[in-house]
């Protein structure tokens, strides 16, 4: 069969060239070339009587059926928790993370659960990376090579079309392919992971998934800023994306869902690393926070809210004079512009002028939170930390600071009161509002309305000056 035809689309104007060049002559966009399959366009359908195109039929919205598609669940509760209840046959979807992270034991977790639950259909496990023998391996150190999940099909193949081939021909319960980055079309001449290949070989499995009804999960790269690898356009073109983070190092890991056409987006699972691979938290609520006989300076626990359910978390800050004319600011799991504004604020409004101190802030666990909820928290454990005065045991802040030193109210502060009150916390700073937030049993609210009078009544009697 005669190799198809290719050419060099500009991602920008889309004007096409037969070889790559660094800048496109049409818009003057550099390095916007991406080399794509040229298909044939079909001929156009043939007109009916009155000169309407033959196809499908426009039905009234009313009259289309509700009825969800039917959801496999995959044996592992964090993870069914965000995808919204399970796989949906003809989705596809893609799990990215960084390396060594825990992408292939999750996939391989994942497949022996399926498998288990199906063994009439089984599992396919096309690994790119790996050989078959480092994927048995694995399995051997994870303990799934026993009962039905041993029959798991693996190849090592990186030709899409025959990726394709084996899932239409074996009709699998599920197929894996890990990863995307490895997967070529010999169509295209670019090297594997290159930005034409990973759209293209996308396409082909998301045409698969559809056409099969069949689950498809992909393993995928990410970048330097913690960006999918590839194209923008691969995210667009799958229905999940999941991404798995946390610390290398530690053991917890995070499971997140950027983009979920079947469910909502705002879950997050929660995992432990163990030797037989990923476990999910029963407690999460707990697992971020260190348990301390004695509260210490720079340390403060607030309350967030990941979907439905709500964590306790750690704000660690560390506040040292600086010895250079610009002093260091680093922030891990917080947004730095977020702690540049709270440092302005407590230098302009509180009277905590950190401009010739170093600053660092941490989350505990390699949390990442974009709540504004938790700026209370965090000015609070820079202040602890410059006094060198904890706060007292038992104290749970909560508040958004604004630019004018006010506190501004958090969204759910009751559900998070509740939380921090179900793991011991008896006192509460929050922001004060037009009505008081109703108190679980056993918790002490303290609204405050400034981040002057916040800091006062956390750091046991210090007056700082507004």
């Amino acid at each position: 069969m005669a190799r198809a035809a290719s050419r060099f689309v500009c991602q920008s104007c889309g004007e096409a060239f037969l070889r790559w060049e660094g800048q496109c002559r049409g818009c003057g966009a550099w390095n916007s070339l991406v080399e794509t399959i040229v298909r044939e366009s079909p001929r156009k359908a043939a007109r009916v009587a009155g000169g309407v195109v033959a196809g499908r039929v426009p039905e009234a919205l009313g009259g289309v059926s509700t009825a969800g598609a039917p959801r496999r669940p995959t044996g592992i509760g964090e993870l069914d928790r965000v995808l919204g209840g399970g796989l949906v046959d003809g989705a596809l979807v893609v799990l990215g993370g960084e390396p060594g992270i825990g992408k292939s034991t999750l996939v391989l977790q994942v497949a022996a659960a399926v498998a288990d639950a199906e063994p009439e259909r089984g599992v396919l496990y096309a690994t790119g990376e790996e050989s078959v023998g480092q994927v048995r391996l694995r399995a051997e150190r994870l303990g799934l090579l026993s009962g039905p999940a041993a029959g798991i099909a693996v190849v090592a193949e990186t030709d899409v079309e025959r990726i394709v081939e084996l899932i239409r021909t074996t009709r699998p319960a599920l197929a894996i392919v890990d990863s995307i980055q490895t997967i070529r079309v010999d169509e295209l001449d670019g090297p594997p992971g290159s930005v034409g290949q990973v759209r293209e070989s996308a396409a082909r499995l998301h045409g698969l998934a559809k056409d099969e009804a069949a689950a498809v999960v992909l393993v995928g790269h990410v970048t330097k800023d913690g960006s999918l690898a590839g194209p923008r356009t691969l995210e667009h073109l799958v229905d999940v994306v999941l991404g798995l983070e946390g610390e290398r190092s530690g053991s917890l890991r995070l499971l997140r869902s950027a983009k979920n056409r079947f469910g909502s987006t705002e879950e997050v699972g929660v995992f432990e690393m163990g030797e037989g691979g990923l476990v999910g938290v029963e407690d999460p609520a707990r697992a971020f926070i260190a348990d301390r006989a004695e509260p210490a300076p720079g340390s403060v626990v607030s309350v967030t809210i990941e979907g439905t359910r709500p964590i306790l978390v750690e704000v660690q800050a560390l506040v040292s004079p600086s010895s250079y004319a610009v002093p260091t600011r680093r922030a891990s799991g917080i947004d730095t512009n977020r702690l540049a504004l709270l440092l302005a604020v407590l230098g302009r409004r509180a009277g905590v002028g950190l401009s010739g101190h170093d600053v660092y802030v941490n989350l505990a666990g390699g949390f990442a939170i974009d709540d504004p909820g938790l700026d209370l928290a965090v000015a609070m454990a820079l202040t602890s930390s410059l006094r060198d005065r904890p706060l007292p045991a038992g104290t749970v802040a909560l508040g958004e600071v604004g630019l004018l030193g006010e506190l501004r109210p958090v969204p759910r502060l009751e559900r998070r009161l509740r939380e921090a009150a179900r793991l011991g916390f008896d006192r509460a700073i929050v922001p004060r509002g037009r009505a008081a937030p109703t108190a679980p049993p056993g918790v002490t609210v303290d609204p405050r309305a400034t981040l002057g009078e916040a800091l006062a009544a956390a750091l046991a009697g210090e007056r700082v000056r507004p």
